[in-house]
């Protein structure tokens, strides 16, 4: 074994990894609940959501530029904040959070397959999670590869929604002039909108497998949370368009709705791509997750075991078959819709505390060739918190 991985990924496949994380399957669901809160004014919604992620993932770029390790959060913890047990903290906050996400979008996607093809549930969990295990095992470059075929299919589908809204007869409430914005519910729908933009988390743990990090990790989170808001707010504006609001918030299948109304055939095609969509998120968060525990066997004797990658394949063995098994178990077993949701708050914990991470860190060492204004940081704490705090209220209420 070796202790070293191996830099096979390029600025195309990485942006094309983060794309398929921030859109997943998630898109499905989100559209629909949007419509919901804000009505015709959901695509601003989406819009708003990129934005307020934007300091964050500047603040990620900068850091994945500086840090290029594969346990991204927890190295930047350890170097900005020279606090150990929180880097070790943050890391293992990651890996739950990759674990129970990959465990409920196995679980969605799964249910979509035996839509589709009869088969029964445990065997299909069983056999897709030790497939993309295999997968995620036998090299970085392949896993990614076939992130980004997956990636493809979802964007295309995503396309033809987008232009069956276009040509689907229009609600009553389209038209100028446009409803007034229903504030309450657009600022509703932005938080929980900005927990689709938040793959950038998983992409810098990819940084010790890209070539050239410096360059190209910057590039390839701005790129991909620009290209994600793009899709969100596309697909949501022919939602809104063709699709009254109050079906679409009771919908489980908004997109589905969006392709009867513009086309009036059977949306069954959508279901194929939901799957693509969930067997992309399940491959993206074993290999996230793994890298995490590679990266923390490297500063944590805890953790050593991890510290390997198979000198054949460059990828962490051991690290990735744990996490396949566990998310296969968690798949089976686990209240994962539960788990998930509480894990993607404690990442909004976790971005502030990595925001923290770069101001200490500017102030030791300011001059870096791709840095943030000194504000962008700052602003990202403020929103992270901001943001988490919304959501608990959200859910008081």
């Amino acid at each position: 074994m070796a202790d070293a991985l191996k830099r096979r990924i390029s600025l195309g496949l990485l942006t094309a990894y983060g794309i398929g994380i921030m859109v997943g399957a998630g898109i499905y669901v989100l559209t629909g609940a949007a419509a919901g809160e804000a009505g015709m004014w959901a695509p601003v919604a989406f819009l708003l959501a990129a934005l307020v992620a934007v300091p964050t993932a500047l603040s990620f770029s900068e850091l994945s530029a500086r840090i290029p390790e594969a346990a991204g959060d927890s190295s930047y913890v350890e170097v900005g904040l020279e606090a150990h047990w929180l880097a070790v903290g943050v890391g293992m906050v990651n890996v739950v959070a990759g674990t129970v996400a990959s465990a409920a979008v196995l679980r969605g996607g799964v249910g979509y397959l035996t839509s589709i093809i009869d088969i029964p549930f445990a065997l299909a969990v069983i056999g897709l999670g030790v497939a993309l295990t295999a997968v995620a095992i036998i090299g970085v470059l392949e896993s990614l590869a076939f992130a980004a075929i997956l990636t493809v299919i979802e964007v295309i589908g995503l396309v033809l929604v987008i232009w069956a809204g276009s040509v689907a007869t229009p609600v009553a409430d389209w038209g100028l002039p446009l409803p007034a914005p229903e504030w309450n519910g657009v600022a509703a729908a932005t938080i929980f909108a900005v927990f689709a933009f938040i793959g950038f988390d998983d992409m810098v743990n990819m940084a010790e497998e890209v070539r050239n990090p410096a360059r190209n990790m910057p590039r390839a989170i701005l790129y991909a949370l620009g290209i994600t808001a793009l899709l969100y707010a596309l697909v949501s504006l022919a939602a809104v368009r063709s699709v009254p609001r109050e079906v679409l918030a009771t919908s489980e299948r908004p997109l589905a709705l969006v392709w009867e109304a513009g086309t009036g055939t059977s949306p069954v095609f959508l279901s194929a791509i939901a799957v693509a969509a969930a067997l992309n998120g399940v491959l993206a968060q074993i290999v996230m997750a793994s890298r995490v525990l590679f990266g923390l066997g490297r500063r944590s004797p805890a953790f050593a075991l991890f510290y390997r990658a198979h000198p054949r394949f460059g990828t962490p063995v051991l690290a990735s078959a744990l996490i396949g098994v566990v998310v296969i178990a968690s798949a089976l077993t686990l209240p994962v819709a539960v788990l998930a949701e509480v894990t993607t708050l404690a990442l909004l914990i976790v971005f502030a505390i990595v925001n923290a991470a770069l101001i200490g860190l500017k102030r030791r060492q300011p001059d870096f060739g791709f840095s943030v204004g000194a504000w962008v940081p700052w602003a990202g704490v403020i929103l992270s918190l901001g943001c988490f705090a919304a959501a608990i209220m959200g859910k008081l209420t």
